[in-house]
């Protein structure tokens, strides 16, 4: 054993290299392993980063065609470099993996290369890691282990993926052309978010989803209004459908569909959710099993009931966001070095990177429903506001759901432009227990977007001014 460490985090995604670096600020030998070149994980290298660029990117490029004129912008002659538009993106997600590199540097994280694993069983409190990298292997001492490594995309049976034609989100991040159809399987939030970059830059985009309804778990109202504005941007969905095979034909693909008649088109994204990254690790050798969804169980601490072991982020049960990997990550070894640690799982923001934007934070409607509570909603247009008008696409709503009796703000649900910064407000609020009165009596700055928060929240009690 070439060196004991006082916590080896196995990944470098959001949750892990957050973790290792706050280790090493309480004073903690921290290491991290992760088999990538590129620190990040998925998120950053083939995730949340780059999909936000071309995002971004893709966004411009319609209102260059379709928005500006109307701004008073002659534009002329609007062509897509998809090449430069790719390249915008590689070098955003290198800029900041080589940012962690310097994060690490600057907290005296020590990174290894590879593939971590465990040997066998704790000896004297000592955990053995095997790191094995592309020419060399070596194991290292942990008096903790943190499993991080992350989620990767689900598979979806008779879809014969082929890394190409037929893929992932990985591979529609890279196409090379602009497909003429897209077949997108899977209404969630990286499905749409991928249909609509490949649909801005000129692509039909048929999107197929299993349920009668787009955006799974999104509050029912907010997602029929996201609908209803995607579909007249010009995507097409058929819901309520089963794929039951997707395959190459004849340099295109075909999709198959149960009932109806077969799909034709260029490329096939299959957005059907994710699936713990467990395999590898051997946790067999320090007899830790995982559940029938291949995550591992923790408990409050983020505990996996082996002594020094814990667990964080997509592995574990829970929403596989970013941004709660970090949050577990934070967690897990303030609890393990200082004693405290905590996580609110019902007030973790969740995001679709659309346009315009989908937000929420908190209970849903059904949610509140099916649990007996009362309560009662405010809404608000982003039609009725200024700001809302000059970005010139006004579409979407605020929608707030607060406690019939005691006022506290219970959930909030946003479409519209830029929810997804307006959400953090809300999440802020609820944190710290906030009634929908302490929205609505706090000073918005006018004209901005924010101030739909302060209208949903007067509309609670039907006192809304501007609509």
């Amino acid at each position: 054993m070439e060196k004991v460490h006082d916590v080896v985090v196995i990944g470098g995604g959001p949750g892990g290299y957050v973790a290792a670096i706050r280790a090493a600020q309480l004073g903690w030998d921290a290491a991290c392993i992760e088999v990538e070149q590129k620190l990040g994980g998925t998120c950053l290298r083939v995730g949340c980063i780059p999909s936000k660029a071309l995002l971004e990117s893709s966004e411009r490029f319609r209102a260059a065609r379709e928005d500006l004129a109307g701004h008073g912008v002659d534009v002329a002659d609007v062509s897509l470099n998809l090449e430069a538009m790719m390249a915008r993106k590689s070098g955003i997600v290198e800029g900041l993996s080589k940012g962690i590199n310097g994060l690490f540097r600057k907290n005296k994280v020590t990174r290894y290369s590879g593939l971590g694993r465990f040997v066998g069983p704790a000896t004297d409190g000592v955990h053995a890691v095997q790191v094995v990298g592309d020419d060399n292997e070596q194991v290292i001492g942990a008096k903790n282990v943190i499993i991080a490594t992350g989620s990767i995309a689900a598979k979806l049976g008779g879809v014969e993926e082929d890394g190409d034609l037929i893929g992932n989100s990985t591979q529609a991040l890279s196409y090379p052309s602009v497909p003429e159809h897209l077949v997108v399987i899977g209404a969630g939030a990286i499905g749409l978010e991928m249909g609509s970059v490949w649909h801005r830059l000129g692509a039909r985009v048929t999107v197929l989803e299993y349920l009668p309804r787009i955006l799974p778990g999104c509050d029912g109202q907010i997602a029929k209004e996201a609908h209803k504005i995607f579909r007249k941007q010009g995507l097409k969905f058929q819901l309520g459908v089963k794929v039951t095979g997707a395959r190459q034909e004849a340099g295109g693909c075909v999709v198959e569909v149960e009932g109806a008649d077969p799909i034709t088109c260029d490329r096939v994204l299959v957005s059907v959710g994710r699936w713990a990254n467990t395999t590898g690790l051997k946790l067999d050798a320090i007899g830790l099993a995982t559940n029938s969804r291949g995550q591992i169980e923790v408990d409050h601490d983020f505990g996996t009931g082996i002594e020094g072991v814990y667990a964080i982020g997509d592995v574990i049960p829970g929403p596989m966001l970013a941004h709660k990997a970090e949050e577990d990550g934070v967690a897990c070894v303030e609890k393990m070095i200082t004693g405290y640690g905590h996580v609110d799982y019902d007030l973790v923001p969740s995001i679709v990177y659309t346009e315009p934007e989908v937000a929420s934070v908190g209970k849903t409607e059904e949610a509140l429903q099916d649990a007996g509570i009362a309560y009662k909603v405010g809404s608000f247009p982003f039609m009725a506001n200024g700001r809302a008008q000059a970005h010139g696409h006004p579409q979407g709503s605020v929608k707030i759901l607060a406690h019939r009796e005691t006022d506290r703000v219970l959930g909030v649900h946003i479409v519209g432009p830029c929810a997804g910064e307006l959400i953090g407000e809300c999440a802020a609020a609820m944190t710290f227990g906030a009634s929908a009165e302490d929205l609505a009596r706090t000073c918005h700055a006018h004209p901005t977007l924010s101030e739909t928060i302060k209208e949903a929240a007067l509309a609670a009690d039907a006192r809304a001014i501007h609509f």
